[in-house]
């Protein structure tokens, strides 16, 4: 394999398409040597198929607002490879959407779940409607146009939509509600991230979030440090951010920053049970802003335009979106003395930040590997909607702890350097690989 050429290939077919081409790079440049260890891998041309999604669909959601004008946006669905499970992956709502965005998270969620070793392919989809500002009814009608050009080509063995930005509780049941009426089936395995009352699995809410710190703790123990008395900063306020913050704290950590698009909080005392129910509310009112936080808390201070990685801290966990965390902003952080940053949010970091903190020698590991803990308690949730019967809080967070761990192992096995030094992110990328590849090269070309 010659990244190089392939890449070139791919930017001729694919212009202008940044995040999927930065995204394939990253794997590409990260499998290569263990790729040309397989002749067979290259003669069945693994990586060229590998790369382009099985199919992508592209439909108009047509829907009317509240003043009862007619609003137009683009749906979009792609599903990426099904080599090792159905297609699964979250559907994202928001205005900056388009399909290099979700190729890339495709294409990233293909090895993120063959890293949980469930038998789960990768997709991705969504729509560039702002769910921000917009009422609840209004929320529910799009919904609905959503899944009405969507339900026809998901199903439980099929293709397994979740939530993801701008897609939470209240969205999968309005779309659940709709494709049970188109399809006349009460079928919970079609969508994940359901309500406990109707199909649900305890603990997802929180399972993104619980995972990364399952995975942050294992990396710090195989390092000899703790989580007990570090300082953390966490980009975002959502459920990702609130799930963080809550493991954060719970295992011993002071969590002294979180931040919106408007700014950034500092909380030097760290997050009480009310301060991480009021991120809840904040995320519910659609607003998008952080800074009531500090009008509700007087121990903390809100600074408009900055960003969490000003505020010194041990440990960065980037839970917003992509490419957050920037080359200025890694220099920052080492500057202030971090020495951990883990990728919450999908491709949290550019491959500026990434190379700055690898050449620092500090722990790092990518979106792939921290975040699995949603996908991986999604693929739970399939399960139980399979036996039809529900698990307990504990029973769940016992496998989601045992899966955070096996991929941290698996990331140790392929990312061991000889000076010792773990390269988490090449050990995520070869174990997803070549899991979905030997799997590919064992059905044949298709």
């Amino acid at each position: 394999m010659n990244v190089t050429s392939i890449m070139t290939d791919l930017e001729r077919k694919h212009p202008g398409e940044n995040e999927y081409l930065q995204a394939v790079r990253e794997v590409l440049e990260s499998i290569e040597e263990t790729y040309n260890e397989h002749p067979e891998f290259e003669k069945a041309k693994i990586v060229e198929r590998m790369v382009e999604p099985d199919r992508i669909f592209t439909f108009r959601v047509t829907w009317v607002d509240d003043s009862g004008e007619i609003q137009t946006n683009i749906g979009y669905r792609i599903q990426f490879n099904s080599a090792i499970g159905p297609y699964k992956g979250g559907i994202r709502f928001h205005k900056a959407v388009n399909p290099s965005m979700l190729k890339f998270l495709g294409f990233e969620q293909t090895f993120k779940n063959a890293l949980t070793t469930l038998p789960m392919g990768g997709a991705k989809g969504g729509s560039d409607f702002d769910p921000v500002g917009k009422s609840d009814a209004e929320i529910m009608r799009f919904c609905q146009a959503f899944m009405l050009e969507l339900w026809n080509n998901i199903g439980p063995d099929t293709d397994v939509p979740a939530g993801d930005v701008g897609v939470g509780g209240r969205e999968i049941g309005y779309m659940y509600g709709m494709y049970k009426k188109l399809a006349r089936e009460y079928n919970t395995g079609v969508l994940t991230g359901k309500g406990m009352t109707w199909g649900g699995s305890l603990v997802r809410p929180e399972a993104t979030g619980f995972g990364a710190l399952y995975f942050v703790e294992h990396m710090l123990a195989k390092a000899g440090r703790s989580l007990k008395g570090v300082t953390v900063a966490i980009s975002g306020f959502g459920n990702v951010a609130w799930g963080a913050a809550t493991k954060a704290t719970e295992l011993g950590a002071r969590v002294i920053a979180i931040s919106g698009p408007d700014g950034v909080i500092y909380n030097p005392n760290g997050m009480t049970k009310e301060k991480i129910d009021y991120m809840l509310e904040l995320r519910a009112s659609n607003r998008n802003i952080v800074a009531p936080f500090a009008e509700r808390f007087p121990d903390a201070t809100f600074t408009p335009g900055k960003k969490a990685w000003s505020v010194k801290c041990d440990i960065a966990l980037p839970c917003a979106f992509q490419n957050e965390l920037n080359g200025d902003d890694a220099k920052e952080l080492l500057a202030n003395g971090t020495w951990c940053t883990a990728e919450v949010s999908n491709m949290g970091c550019t491959p500026e930040a990434i190379a700055t903190f690898q050449q620092a020698g500090i722990l790092f590991a990518p979106g792939k590997a921290v975040n699995a803990g949603g996908v991986a308690t999604s693929g739970l949730e399939m399960t139980q909607n399979a036996m039809h019967i529900s698990w307990s809080a504990a029973e769940v967070d016992e496998k989601l702890h045992y899966i955070m761990q096996n991929i941290h192992e698996q990331c140790v096995k392929y990312g061991t350097q000889a000076d010792g030094y773990i390269n988490y992110v090449k050990g995520a990328n070869i174990a997803g690989f070549m899991k979905v590849a030997q799997a590919m090269l064992e059905q044949g070309i298709v």
